[in-house]
């Protein structure tokens, strides 16, 4: 067989391969097609988003230089600026990523300049919550040495950015932008928690690695979970076509002031009692009265 022989049979056989590639039979659950000329949401740009958000919620610590008072208002003031232009664009794109057809273009690029602004001008509540997971986080680490190693050095505080971001933009009607990036924390720090899931002030995750926090889940205020817990749903209750019913509450609620120990699974649309312990490696999926101690002996 010549050289050339194998060439045309080569392209040939990719001719074939591209022609079952573009087959619109096999591309109806695996294609975007776009609409209205934009693009899908950049998972680049979306990095950079939530690495703006770090540098403004605790300024000085995501630099490449120390900020003094003065370079501080000026360095937010900028991060702010980029901030609202990258994301009232990324907002954007994922409300047509979500529509498919983009019928008032203008309207929707109105819609997402004011989804940035509100979502800015909830950064300083952000704020004040994510300090509290700060010193939760400090005070409940023997081993921290201070704030600023929890900030810089612990995955929760990455996972925890992440999360409260995502779930103010889900608060805001924004579709697929919220989970890109819970996702991205996901992927960095080994703890799963969907924006849609509502944490209360002064949490912490001790560790982290394999936590998983469902969609539906409700945390008060004051509760610590370490490494490998699942706050899951059991099975899945079916419409009368067999499909999965989406949007009910399916995931544990946890009152305030409690701890669940290592590899622990509660699951179900449950609540856990204020001030209860749950000890490492448990299975539960009833209601636990509150200042329960659950232990596997």
């Amino acid at each position: 067989m010549t050289t050339k022989y194998k060439e045309i049979e080569t392209r040939q056989k990719l001719s074939r391969v591209i022609e079952e590639l573009s087959d619109e039979r096999n591309l109806k659950t695996v294609v975007f097609s776009g609409s209205s000329g934009m693009c899908m949401p950049s998972m680049a740009v979306l990095k950079e988003i939530i690495n703006l958000a770090r540098s403004v919620l605790f300024p000085g610590y995501f630099e490449e230089k120390t900020l003094s008072a003065y370079d501080r208002k000026y360095h937010i003031g900028v991060a702010i600026e980029r901030l609202h232009s990258l994301l009232r664009d990324q907002v954007l794109a994922g409300m047509c990523f979500a529509e498919c057809e983009c019928e008032d273009l203008g309207e929707l690029e109105k819609k997402a300049d004011e989804i940035a602004t509100t979502f800015l001008e909830r950064l300083p509540e952000m704020r004040e919550t994510l300090a509290s997971d700060v010193v939760a986080s400090y005070n409940g680490d023997p081993a921290a040495k201070s704030y600023g190693e929890v900030i810089f050095c612990y995955p929760v505080m990455k996972a925890l950015t992440n999360y409260r971001v995502a779930h103010e933009l889900l608060l805001l009607g924004v579709p697929i932008i919220p989970r890109f990036i819970s996702e991205m924390a996901h992927s960095e720090t080994g703890i799963d928690i969907h924006p849609g899931a509502k944490i209360g002030k002064s949490f912490t995750i001790d560790h982290g690695t394999g936590t998983v926090i469902g969609e539906t889940a409700v945390i008060g205020n004051n509760v610590k979970i370490y490494q490998g817990v699942t706050l899951g749903a059991k099975s899945f209750p079916l419409d009368d076509n067999g499909n999965p019913i989406k949007g009910i509450p399916r995931h544990p609620h946890l009152e305030d002031d409690i701890i669940v120990y290592s590899n622990a699974s509660i699951l179900g649309n449950i609540t856990i009692g204020r001030g209860s312990i749950i000890g490492g490696n448990t299975w539960i999926d009833y209601d636990v009265p509150a200042g329960s101690r659950i232990f596997k002996r």
